[in-house]
């Protein structure tokens, strides 16, 4: 999840001189997941200098980054499931998230962002982050030989959780913001090492692997319990998260009084 809001200076010069310079310009990585910090980011950064190069707007990239995603997760509620299906599904919403990771870089070689730019980019995130889970209940329903159809709230929990997820997330931002001037996450203490295990820790939350696990779509034996499992530690992961950010909140009550 970008966002359009930021500056840097206007690079000039090749395609792996404007990569330098996002590079260089990148946002803290503390608390961030595995595959967002290390994949996502850096695949992210050569497709906004690509898009730059295109001449292309932030919103031009959100859109398309849209139009993946969507497509998508339309696929895995209207087409029979297969391992064929799930290599196009997982290929889809990658290429969207990599994308979605452009938009705000690319934002910050134009000279900065728009508000309703960044109000965009959250609100394409918000209906995917929900309508993502919803497709695989509907895929299940219509495709999947369930032993009982007690199943189905499995993906009901997983869109539950990552809408409170997703509202928490970006109202601590807000507040934070409202509160202190600062948009950034808190800064974590500990070493560069231990901060890398943190990101490994916080892996089952990543909308990245939450992409590449239609990898197995083909394979319900194998998808549902993965799934399933993947539902279980969101929960736990949220529930750690609300208590952090319920903290956080009650430091800036303190510091505001």
């Amino acid at each position: 999840m970008s966002s359009n809001i930021g500056r840097a200076p206007s690079p000039e010069g090749s395609f792996t001189d404007i990569v330098r310079r996002l590079s260089a310009a990148q946002k803290s990585s503390v608390g961030v997941s595995a595959y967002s910090r290390w994949f996502n980011r850096p695949i992210g950064r050569r497709l906004a200098a690509a898009a730059y190069k295109l001449g292309m707007t932030p919103n031009q990239v959100t859109a398309v980054s849209a139009v993946l995603t969507f497509a998508g997760i339309g696929m895995v509620a209207v087409a029979p499931a297969g391992i064929g299906l799930g290599v196009l599904v997982s290929g889809l919403l990658a290429l969207g998230y990599a994308v979605d990771s452009a938009d705000g870089q690319l934002a910050r070689l134009r000279g900065g962002g728009t508000w309703s730019g960044e109000w965009l980019d959250h609100v394409v995130d918000g209906i995917k982050m929900a309508s993502l889970h919803v497709a695989v209940l509907i895929g299940w329903y219509r495709f999947f030989d369930l032993p009982s159809d007690a199943l189905l709230l499995v993906p009901l929990a997983f869109t539950v959780e990552s809408s409170v997820f997703f509202f928490t997330l970006i109202l601590s931002e807000q507040l934070r913001r409202a509160a202190t001037g600062d948009r950034s996450r808190p800064a974590t203490e500990g070493s560069t090492r231990r901060q890398k295990w943190q990101s490994l820790a916080v892996l089952p939350a990543d909308y990245g692997l939450h992409c590449w696990m239609f990898l197995l779509w083909g394979l319900p034996a194998v998808f549902i319990p993965f799934y399933s499992a993947l539902v279980a530690l969101n929960v736990a992961l949220l529930a750690i998260g609300l208590m952090r950010w319920f903290r956080e909140m009650r430091r800036l009550d303190a510091a505001a009084h």
